[in-house]
């Protein structure tokens, strides 16, 4: 018995009857309907509440915490229902941007609430391969010659150094010590060209992707001077089978379903309303509105001289 009294699962049940058989005897005598002024909480409101505090503090809240918690729940219930009562949910742009991004939640929530079959999501990557293409990836060994140490020799330098390392094992330290200490890495295993562009720059991302691996090349530019790439391995790009990508194509699926749900749901919202634009100006207004945004000269100062 002493083991189940700890047990918080216990724990919590107890403190929410404890709360509801309060709530209920609150509730005694009064309308089985609520008036506007009248705030009801059900007993899964109060169970949500406290397994929100059990999630945060992983143990059940005491009766004072989930008491405090309750009220914190009033409170925003009241001043939500003064505020509507005052019309502050009036011509506020932060209200009806909320309002409106509900609306496209629960149009989305009717697409994402069915679950596609394989057969489907074969059917949709069969179409769409080329959105889940894997892109080719290069290992590559670089020379650094220093643009800022050597300057305008960099470039001469490290054509010079293509001749001695041609032939030579790539990560022999002969080789190494004809350039420049690097900054980051001398070797980079299994990149795309778009992770190259990050390190590198564009230019220099682009001719790596054109070299033959197994070979000294260059010199090749980057951002940070001139380099000898030996490319050790070329993987190109391809399209990967279904049954790899299956998890992706699942989450793509579901983006498109939702996307297509708000567009048809905002369709027929949008062919139930006109919109009025105000006319445009005739010649005359336009050129009197014009006249009046254009600031004046400032009138010259009766002092001033040449």
């Amino acid at each position: 018995m002493k083991r189940l009294l700890h047990e918080p699962l216990l724990q919590f049940l107890l403190v929410g009857v404890a709360l509801f058989a309060a709530y209920s005897f609150q509730q005694r005598g009064r309308s089985a309907e609520a008036s506007p002024q009248e705030i009801r909480l059900s007993f899964d409101d109060l169970a949500q509440l406290a397994l929100v505090f059990e999630s945060q503090w992983q143990r059940p809240p005491t009766p004072d915490e989930l008491g405090r918690m309750v009220e914190d729940r009033v409170q925003e219930e009241v001043l939500y229902r003064e505020a509507i009562a005052m019309g502050l949910d009036e011509d506020d742009t932060i209200v009806k941007r909320r309002m409106a991004q509900k609306m496209q939640f629960l149009a989305e929530d009717v697409a994402a609430a069915r679950e596609p079959t394989t057969g489907e999501l074969q059917a949709w990557f069969g179409e769409r391969s080329d959105l889940f293409a894997l892109p080719g990836r290069v290992s590559f060994r670089h020379l650094y010659f220093s643009g800022d140490g050597r300057g305008r020799a960099a470039r001469d330098d490290a054509a010079k150094a293509l001749t001695e390392v041609a032939g030579e094992p790539p990560g022999s330290e002969g080789v190494a010590s004809l350039a420049d200490p690097f900054m980051f890495q001398d070797y980079y295993g299994d990149r795309t060209s778009e992770e190259i562009a990050r390190e590198f720059g564009p230019g220099f991302a682009q001719a790596v992707a054109k070299l033959s691996p197994g070979v000294w090349h260059g010199p090749v530019e980057s951002g940070y001077g001139w380099h000898l790439v030996f490319v050790d391995s070329v993987v190109p790009d391809r399209v990967p089978d279904f049954g790899e990508v299956e998890a992706e194509v699942k989450t793509a699926w579901l983006g498109a379903q939702k996307a297509e749900a708000w567009r048809k749901a905002y369709a027929e919202m949008r062919a139930r309303y006109t919109v009025s634009l105000p006319a445009p100006p005739d010649d005359a207004t336009a050129a009197a509105a014009g006249a009046a945004r254009t600031p004046r000269a400032p009138a010259p100062d009766a002092g001033a001289t040449d």
